[in-house]
C-alpha cells in the first residue's frame, strides 16, 4: 500500500509505516501527480482535497489530522466512495490555551471584561466552560446550538457589544449562516472603541483587507490573529497593526498534533480492519518539573512566551527580499514543540483560589507536601 502524507503530520512515518510505504511531501505542494498510484492520502489544513487533486487517482482513504474539514470536498469523496476521517477536537485544548495566553499577554484586566464567543463547537464550547470556571462573564453566538449546557446564548448583534470577541467558527460560504467575511466593513464599524477581536478559527471569517483599512484608518480596536486570509501570503500591513499576530499555531501543541495523527491512524485501522492496538501512544507524555507560581498570568506566560512568537513573526516577515509564504510556513514549522498546560506540574502554595484558576485552564496542580 502506498500512503502519501504531509511531512509535518506529527509522527506520521512512525504511526503509518507498519501499513505500507509512506511517502512524505510538503503539504502545500501535494499535487495530483503525487497520487497517481497512492491508496491513502494524509493531510493537514494546508492541502485542499477535491476533484482537482484526486480525479484519476487510486486513493481510497483520505485522513485529515485537523479538527475542521473545510479544506476537504466531502461530497466529492462520498460520491467516489472514498473513506474520509478527520480529528474533531484533537487540538481544542491547545486553541483554548492559546486564547488564554494571548489575553494574559495582551489584554490587561481581561477577566473583568465580557467575552463574546462566536462558534461554540469543540473549541468554542471548551473556551466557554473554561472562562465560566474563571468567573469571566460570557456571551455565546452559534445559530446551530440546541441550547444544552449553554445559558448565555445571544444574537449576533449582542455579541458585537462584548468587550472581547473570540472567533471559533468553521469557514462556510453557503447555507443560512455563512461565516465567510462574517466580520465585514459594516460589522467592523459597529465595534466600540477598545474592543478586542481575536480570531483563532479561520482567517477569512474576517475580511482582512477591510480590517487592515479599519486599523490603518485609526480604529481603536485591539486585534489578535492566529489565522489570516490568503495564508501563507499574509497581509504585512495588517500584521503591523495587530496587537498580537502568530503564524497559525494556536492548535499546534505536541499533545494536539499527536492526537490528530492518532485519530487518523485509528480511523485508518478501522477501515483496514487492522488488529493493531489503537491509540497506545496517548499515554507516552511525561510531565515537566514542578514549579511554584504567584498568579495565573505569571504561570501562563512562564510556560508560553506568546509575545515572543509575535515579535519573531514581525522580525522574520519584514526582512528584505524574503518570501512571505515560505517564511510563514517555516515559522509555523518551528513552533511544533509547544506543550499544553497539562504538561506542567504547578504548585499553588496554600491558595485554593489560585489552584482552582490553574486547574480551570488545564494545569496539573500539585498539592502541598
Amino acid at each position: 500500500m502506498k500512503i502519501v502524507a504531509d511531512e509535518d503530520m506529527f509522527n506520521v512515518r512512525e504511526l503509518f509505516s507498519p501499513f505500507g510505504d509512506v511517502v512524505t511531501l510538503r503539504g502545500r505542494e501535494i499535487c495530483a501527480a503525487d497520487l497517481s498510484a497512492a491508496d491513502a492520502l494524509l493531510v493537514r489544513s494546508v492541502t485542499p482535497v477535491d476533484a482537482a487533486l484526486l480525479e484519476g487517482s487510486s486513493v481510497k482513504f483520505v485522513g485529515s489530522a485537523t479538527s475542521g474539514a473545510d479544506h476537504v470536498d466531502q461530497a466529492y469523496l462520498a460520491a467516489r466512495g472514498i473513506k474520509f476521517a478527520n480529528a474533531p477536537g484533537c487540538n481544542a485544548n491547545a486553541v483554548v490555551q492559546y486564547v488564554i495566553a494571548a489575553l494574559c499577554a495582551g489584554v490587561p484586566g481581561w477577566r473583568q471584561r465580557t467575552v463574546g464567543i462566536v462558534g461554540c463547537g469543540e473549541v468554542g464550547g471548551r473556551l466557554y466552560r473554561c472562562l465560566k470556571l474563571l468567573g469571566v462573564p460570557c456571551r455565546v453566538y452559534d445559530p446551530f446550538l440546541d441550547g444544552d449546557g449553554i445559558a448565555d446564548q445571544v444574537g449576533f448583534d449582542e455579541i458585537l457589544d462584548c468587550e472581547i470577541i473570540c472567533l471559533h467558527t468553521p469557514l462556510t460560504r453557503g447555507g443560512a449562516h455563512p461565516t465567510w467575511h462574517m466580520f465585514n466593513p459594516q460589522v467592523l464599524e459597529r465595534l466600540a472603541p477598545g474592543t478586542v477581536l481575536l480570531n483563532a478559527g479561520r482567517g477569512a471569517v474576517i475580511d482582512n483587507a477591510a480590517l487592515r483599512d479599519h486599523l490603518v484608518g485609526g480604529a481603536e480596536l485591539g486585534v489578535i490573529l492566529d489565522v489570516w486570509e490568503s495564508e501563507p501570503d499574509i497581509d504585512l500591513d495588517l500584521l503591523h497593526n495587530v496587537l498580537l499576530g502568530t503564524p497559525h499555531i494556536a492548535g499546534y501543541s505536541v499533545e494536539g498534533r499527536l492526537a490528530g495523527t492518532l485519530a487518523i491512524r485509528d480511523a485508518f485501522c478501522h477501515w483496514q480492519a487492522c488488529k493493531v492496538a489503537l491509540s497506545q501512544e496517548r499515554a507516552d507524555v511525561d510531565s515537566a518539573a514542578a514549579a511554584a507560581c504567584l498568579d495565573l498570568t505569571e504561570t501562563v506566560l512562564a510556560t508560553w512566551n506568546i509575545g515572543g512568537d509575535h515579535a519573531r513573526m514581525l522580525t522574520t516577515l519584514t526582512q528584505p527580499n524574503i518570501s512571505i509564504g515560505a517564511a510563514f510556513d517555516q515559522l509555523r514549522r518551528e513552533g511544533v514543540g509547544r506543550r499544553e498546560f497539562s504538561y506542567y506540574r504547578i504548585s499553588a502554595g496554600n491558595s485554593l483560589a489560585l489552584a482552582m484558576d490553574l486547574e480551570a485552564v488545564g494545569f496539573t496542580v500539585m498539592g502541598e507536601a
